[in-house]
């Protein structure tokens, strides 16, 4: 695949090839124009010889190389292609040297031919080096292309992975208390219900969506909550101080819900040790601040908390989060992201 994407991408200028091969035949003719007894005819052939040739070394070696590199790719300079190239070129010097010698009889042919062999190995020798080294910075330049694409393919789909992280043990704990309020008739289970259905619903639209406005996300956030009240009681409270200033800002969704979840998985949750987590705006940034109550056995880790929300701010904001931990608060800060972040 990686031969193929250079055929159809390698390609060198014709306005290079003319032009050069052009300059080389004007500069051929330069001994000639100085000479005393000027010859219009003689400069004029001399440098159409040096122009057909520099033609022909051009596209011999354009011609070959993407098929020689197909087979011995990743080998570099190949000596081998070289000394075919010079072969091949002191052929067809020798015909054009021949053709001269018709033209102008009054050359000797020995010393003409030498010279003019010379000449062609030079002019061989130059474009196939300069051809090379194009070929060798394109080469460079499609790998590095196609690890930049693999990179950001990778990191694509590690997002979409991401995305697709909420803790399956949130729906478990949710069916276990709306059990509980059905079997004690609970006047709150049809509000919890629905509530449920509007998080679900809340969760298959924003995963659409790489970042959603702050607005939805406390939508969101509310829905959480309520089921959360239904299973904690009084054991847990969310207050929000946010700025209504804040809410147009981007989030990715699920951010504030899952350092929620993180809370809880960690601490104690309890009427008698209630979890009051705080929700507010410090320096441009988005702070969620709990009380340290750690639980004394901690829950085997699904990696889906401050890892997988430090991951996404880095793929979309190339930013990590905040994260101040003190005996007696924890605190995580997301930098806030504004309407025109991506410019």
């Amino acid at each position: 695949m990686y031969s193929k994407i250079i055929k159809n991408t390698y390609r060198v200028s014709p306005w290079l090839i003319w032009l050069s091969s052009l300059s080389m035949g004007i500069l051929a003719s330069i001994p000639k124009i100085a000479e005393r007894q000027f010859n219009t005819g003689e400069a004029l052939v001399n440098s159409g010889v040096t122009f057909l040739f520099s033609l022909f070394a051009w596209y011999y070696n354009i011609y070959t190389l993407p098929n020689i590199a197909a087979r011995d790719k990743g080998k570099g300079f190949s000596i081998f292609r070289l000394v075919r190239s010079l072969l091949l070129g002191l052929a067809v010097m020798f015909l054009l040297a021949y053709g001269q010698q018709i033209l102008l009889s009054t050359f000797e042919f020995g010393p003409t031919m030498l010279m003019i062999e010379f000449r062609g190995i030079l002019i061989n020798l130059t474009f196939y080096m300069f051809l090379n080294l194009l070929y060798q910075g394109h080469q460079n330049q499609q790998v590095s292309l196609e690890l930049e694409q693999t990179k950001a393919d990778s990191l694509g789909a590690q997002y979409e992975m991401l995305k697709q992280q909420v803790n399956p043990h949130f729906l478990f704990n949710n069916m276990n208390t709306l059990k509980a309020m059905v079997e004690t008739n609970d006047e709150h289970t049809i509000e919890f219900i629905l509530k449920l259905s509007d998080f679900y619903r809340f969760t298959l639209e924003s995963r659409k969506h790489d970042l959603i406005n702050l607005s939805d996300e406390l939508e969101i956030l509310s829905a959480y909550m309520f089921l959360l009240k239904a299973r904690f009681e009084d054991g847990i409270s969310l207050v929000n101080t946010i700025g209504p200033e804040y809410y147009s800002s981007l989030i990715p969704p699920f951010t504030i819900q899952l350092l929620i979840e993180n809370c809880i998985k960690h601490n104690i949750v309890s009427l008698d040790y209630p979890l009051q987590i705080s929700l507010y705006t410090e320096d441009d940034k988005i702070v969620v601040e709990n009380p340290l109550q750690l639980k004394k056995s901690q829950e085997p880790s699904t990696k889906v908390g401050l890892e997988n929300i430090n991951q996404r701010y880095i793929h979309l904001l190339d930013k990590k989060i905040d994260i101040e931990a003190t005996d007696k608060t924890f605190k995580i800060k997301l930098p806030v992201i504004h309407e025109y972040y991506h410019h």
